[in-house]
């Protein structure tokens, strides 16, 4: 039986092989064509989306949306937990667009997390439209989670 290689088949590798890079001080957190290739695809599946009750919140303090975004630009997440539970750190996750890359090593790779969220200095973006999921979890298993939205002009 012999198997055909798709062109989508080819991107998931490349795409999966980018994801576990590291970002450096200049380097772009997603790539062009990982934008352009998750701007451009239908999962075909429509996410539901429900607040888990008492679940951590994650604010978006920075920047400002809506509103135009330049790179590179700050970004800063604060999380609040509901007391008296607390934020596990170590299960922060940021995916990226329709097919969900995992960039969270790149944006660990310029900075920390700690109790109170994340600040990035200079996320280097390309221009174009990004959509992000952020998660989070408490001490309680509760997973909170937020998309972030925004064009980068």
């Amino acid at each position: 039986m012999q198997r055909k290689i798709s062109k989508l088949h080819i991107c998931f590798i490349a795409i999966t092989l980018l994801a576990g890079l590291s970002v450096h001080a200049g380097q772009l957190l997603v790539t062009q064509d990982e934008m352009f290739e998750s701007n451009n695809a239908d999962s075909g599946l429509r996410p539901r989306s429900f607040d888990v009750k008492d679940a951590p919140v994650i604010n978006l303090v920075y920047p400002k949306l809506p509103g135009v975004v330049n790179s590179p630009t700050s970004i800063e997440l604060k999380f609040s937990p509901n007391l008296p539970s607390t934020i596990k750190v170590e299960t922060f996750r940021a995916l990226y667009g329709t097919f969900q890359i995992d960039i969270t090593s790149r944006i660990l790779g310029v900075t920390n997390v700690s109790q109170d969220g994340i600040k990035v200095k200079e996320a280097n973006l390309p221009k174009g439209k990004h959509r992000i999921q952020l998660k989070i979890e408490d001490s309680e298993g509760r997973m909170g989670s937020r998309w972030m939205e925004f064009a980068v002009e």
